[in-house]
């Protein structure tokens, strides 16, 4: 994990240009719902917060609590924490796929930005109804 001025950094690296006003358009997003400045962790994700975890086997570690990576082929959302059904928020996001916690986006303008916003709040009360969240 990186400081928020290697996150500054890394958004003007992206490309095409399309999708780095995407990540900005993103940034902003995030910054707005967590109240957070992002950290860059590796692989290239944008992290707004972070949560500690311990598994049942004892296997520990941090990570990011929401965020977003910008690939050049779409854009990654990592706002599915894995405990609840968003199925009813989803329905009304747009032109999207989810992974196992995450939402594919081809083109941010395929969704809703507010139900975005509405998605990011939901998962963020749901990661933390089970770990501890803190700012990065």
């Amino acid at each position: 994990m990186e400081g928020a001025r290697a996150a500054c950094d890394f958004l003007a690296t992206v490309t095409p240009e399309r999708r780095q006003r995407e990540a900005m358009t993103l940034d902003a997003l995030f910054r707005e719902v967590t109240g957070w400045a992002p950290r860059l962790w590796s692989g290239g994700m944008l992290g707004y917060g972070r949560y500690d975890y311990t598994y049942a086997s004892g296997r520990s570690g941090s990570f990011l609590a929401t965020g977003f990576a910008p690939r050049k082929a779409r854009l990654s959302v990592y706002i599915l924490p894995g405990y609840t059904d968003f199925s009813a928020i989803l329905k009304d996001l747009g032109k999207h796929k989810t992974g196992k916690s995450c939402v594919y986006i081809n083109k941010l303008e395929d969704v809703d930005l507010d139900v975005l916003r509405r998605l990011i709040r939901a998962g963020l009360s749901d990661l933390a109804a089970q770990w501890p969240v803190h700012p990065c």
